[in-house]
């Protein structure tokens, strides 16, 4: 499929979907207007796709590794039990949380968003589990090590969500540079874990969807 066409596919996509709140497109229009990686923000269709997921699951307590702007966390919040449920999302770019902070001081689930800042490898064993949803989408050299931590701290029938793995593509190339093969070979490793059932969705740059034994 050929830029055009992938195009028209996600325009399509996005027209079959329920909107998102006024909340979640000033993020989005912010972050594009202010932010240099602007791409990393979730977007519309995979965001409904993760508030569809949480949903779903109706999860009491869930784990996100890289919080960027807050527009996943806001949309993975959305399954939360309001009363008690409880979402942990870790960002180690304290330059951000200023302004992700208003973000969720501003939503419905502000009493139910914990934010984290710093390194997400020493704060993930300090809040206590189980999690029954984790997001991971972080650096990509330490998805296994993020994978292993939540792991631990997952019950039977947690998801866990990996996004990227995919990598723009250049998991298919026949010259892979360092990222793509660290990407390539987490990926395989996944497809033969037998801790796991698994499943990857072609969704944007590549969802990994996992659920434990």
């Amino acid at each position: 499929m050929n830029l055009l066409e992938n195009n028209i596919l996600n325009e399509y996509l996005e027209q079959t979907i329920d909107p998102v709140s006024h909340l979640l497109s000033q993020i989005e229009r912010e972050t594009y207007l202010t932010k240099a990686q602007s791409h990393m923000l979730s977007g519309h269709y995979q965001g409904r796709l993760l508030s569809m997921i949480s949903k779903m699951k109706s999860p009491h307590k869930i784990l996100e590794i890289g919080t960027f702007t807050g527009y996943s966390a806001l949309c993975l919040a959305e399954g939360l039990d309001r009363q008690q449920g409880e979402l942990h999302t870790i960002d180690i770019n304290d330059e951000l949380e200023e302004q992700v902070t208003g973000y969720f001081e501003s939503s419905e689930y502000k009493s139910n968003i914990h934010f984290h800042i710093g390194d997400a490898a020493e704060i993930i064993p300090t809040i206590p589990g189980p999690f029954d949803l984790v997001f991971i989408d972080a650096d990509k050299k330490r998805n296994e090590l993020y994978f292993e931590l939540v792991l631990e701290k997952t019950n039977p029938g947690a998801i866990i969500l990996i996004d990227n793995v995919l990598w723009k593509g250049k998991v298919f190339a026949d010259m892979q540079d360092k990222r793509t093969k660290e990407i390539l070979n987490f990926n395989n490793k996944l497809a033969t874990d037998h801790r796991i059932e698994k499943v990857m969705l072609p969704v944007r740059d590549g969802l990994f969807v996992l659920r434990k034994k």
